[in-house]
C-alpha cells in the first residue's frame, strides 16, 4: 500500500495532506525521512512528527440539486459550492432531489460511529407526498414495506403532519429509501427534508448554510 494511502487508512490525514507532510519531512519510514510513493507493508514502521490533525465537524443544510457524493458531468457537489476544504467529506448520503441536514467532517473515525447498522442512528424527515395519505398506508409504512429490490424495510415511526405530509423516523439508510417506500404504496415524494440526525437538529438553518459542531455533540456525550 502506498504510504499516502496508508496514512489515510489510519485516519491520520487525507492522501493529499499525507503527500504534503512527506514533502515537509514530517513522516518517518522505518526511522528515516519518508519519500513520496513508498510502499508500506505490515513489517514497516511509519511515524508522524510535528503534526496534529485538527478535526472539523459541521452541520450543513444541503439544498435541492446538489449531490452529496460522486457528482456526474454537469452536477455540483457540496465541495463545489462550499469552502470547507478538500479533506472534508459528507457522512452518509442525501440524494440530489432532497434537502436538509447532512454532517460534514474530516474525521474518518466518526463515520462508523454514526453509520454502522448496529448503532441504529435515528434520522427524522418531513415528507410531502403527491396526494393525501390514508391512515392504513401510514400503518403499512410504520410496520415496514417491501421495496423494489425485494428488501423489507424495518419498522419506523410515522407522525402525520397534514393530509399529504408525514414525519418519518428511520434507523436505516438504504439508497433513496423513503422515495422507494412511498412508491411501493403508489405515492410520489414531492419534497423531502431531513431535520435530524441523532443528536443534531437542523432547526432554522437556512439552505446552504452551516454551523460548527463538536465530536462530543455528534455522539451525544
Amino acid at each position: 500500500m502506498r504510504i499516502n494511502k496508508y496514512l489515510a487508512s489510519q485516519d491520520i490525514c487525507s492522501r493529499r495532506e499525507a503527500d504534503k507532510l512527506i514533502q515537509e519531512g514530517k513522516i518517518l519510514f522505518n526511522g528515516k525521512i519518508a519519500t513520496l510513493g513508498l510502499d508500506v507493508s505490515e513489517e514497516d514502521k511509519v511515524e508522524v512528527i510535528g503534526y496534529e490533525k485538527q478535526y472539523k465537524y459541521y452541520a450543513y443544510h444541503k439544498p435541492v440539486g446538489i449531490v452529496s457524493h460522486s457528482p456526474q458531468e454537469g452536477e455540483k457537489s457540496i465541495q463545489d459550492i462550499t469552502d470547507f476544504g478538500d479533506d472534508v467529506f459528507p457522512v452518509g448520503r442525501l440524494d440530489k432531489d432532497s434537502r436538509g441536514l447532512i454532517i460534514l467532517t474530516n474525521d474518518g473515525r466518526i463515520t462508523k460511529k454514526l453509520l454502522e447498522p448496529k448503532v441504529q442512528m435515528e434520522k427524522d424527515y418531513i415528507v410531502t407526498l403527491n396526494r393525501p395519505i390514508s391512515q392504513a398506508d401510514i400503518e403499512k409504512l410504520r410496520e415496514g414495506v417491501k421495496i423494489d429490490t425485494g428488501y423489507h424495510t424495518k419498522p419506523c415511526r410515522i407522525k402525520r403532519m397534514s393530509n399529504d405530509a408525514i414525519k418519518i423516523t428511520l434507523t436505516e439508510g438504504k439508497n433513496r429509501q423513503i422515495r422507494r417506500m412511498a412508491r411501493a404504496l403508489r405515492y410520489n415524494v414531492l419534497d423531502l427534508l431531513r431535520i435530524r440526525i441523532g443528536h443534531i437538529e437542523l432547526n432554522d438553518m437556512p439552505e446552504g448554510t452551516y454551523r460548527k459542531l463538536s465530536e462530543q455533540k455528534l455522539l451525544g456525550k
